[in-house]
């Protein structure tokens, strides 16, 4: 990780985005199921924001790329690596994308976002004592732009259910557990898994397929692959204008479904949006290259 800071200040510094090669070591999350034992885990609400780390000094994307923020944005901010998302607000997430994504930052756009905190991958303790470290750190937060993200205790899978359907009705879009006893690492595990009534994943698109009915002349449905190389088409979640101008081949986009069919591929997959939250010019190279034709 340090290795990675480092060669992307190096990269900075004469003007080059840093992206691609490498990624953050990250905490990725599993999938909640009922029957995890809620005992040892924090419950916290999934936030529609962009994930970011920041190093101390400066915020850095999933791809390893360099989120700009103004430099009054972050004054006060700790000197210590936190992990946590950039954030407008619910329902806010293709506008803050638009915002964070951009080389030459605006101050009118980054005055309406937040930067949540919900881990700290520097200190070797359990999540537990980093909880106690965050509030320490951040309750009161040292700046009008940092936050820190919620954790509560909840003990049964009923309340846990009940408090996700009032988030979502207020506009969230889930739930996330931490495992109290759990230190910080890359990758996914059961240490850390989010509560939704749906499954979320993303894909590359591969080709766009001609629509009928009322959507001659725009797009019908989505050819798209997971990371395994499977193929499956998404067909519905789009918006009309979405169908006008679908996203170019190459796009890596997120999708909902719910569970699996027996072949295993994803069932009433839709569409949810663009992952579009690396900065301007260093989005992750898409392993399709298959060309692609627009509805006519």
């Amino acid at each position: 990780m340090k290795l990675l800071i480092f060669l992307c200040f190096a990269f900075a510094l004469v003007g080059t985005p840093c992206g691609g090669a490498e990624e953050p070591e990250l905490s990725l999350a599993g999938v909640y199921e009922e029957g995890v034992a809620l005992d040892d885990y924090w419950v916290s609400e999934k936030l529609d924001g962009v994930r970011a780390y920041w190093d101390g000094a400066r915020f850095w994307s999933r791809g390893g790329n360099e989120y700009r923020a103004p430099q009054w944005f972050t004054q006060g901010f700790p000197d210590v690596p936190m992990d946590g998302e950039l954030w407008m607000g619910r329902g806010r997430f293709s506008e803050l994308s638009g915002a964070v994504r951009r080389l030459e930052p605006v101050d009118e756009s980054w005055r309406q976002i937040r930067f949540m905190v919900f881990d700290l991958p520097d200190i070797d303790q359990p999540f537990s004592e980093r909880v106690r470290q965050m509030a320490r750190m951040l309750m009161p937060s040292p700046s009008p732009y940092l936050g820190m993200v919620s954790q509560r205790r909840e003990k049964s899978h009923s309340r846990l259910m009940a408090e996700l359907d009032r988030v979502v009705s207020e506009g969230g879009e889930g739930l996330m557990l931490k495992r109290g006893s759990s230190h910080y690492g890359g990758g996914r595990s059961d240490n850390l898994l989010k509560v939704k009534r749906y499954d979320d994943a993303e894909a590359v698109v591969v080709e766009h397929l001609p629509g009928r009915g009322k959507f001659q002349g725009m797009l019908g449905s989505l050819q798209v692959e997971r990371n395994d190389g499977r193929q499956f088409r998404i067909g519905t979640g789009f918006s009309d204008e979405q169908r006008e101008n679908p996203p170019p081949v190459g796009t890596i986009i997120t999708y909902r479904h719910y569970g699996y069919t027996s072949t295993g591929l994803p069932r009433f997959a839709s569409f949810m949006r663009v992952r579009n939250d690396e900065p301007v010019g260093s989005f992750p190279k898409p392993s399709i290259t298959r060309s692609s034709h627009k509805a006519p």
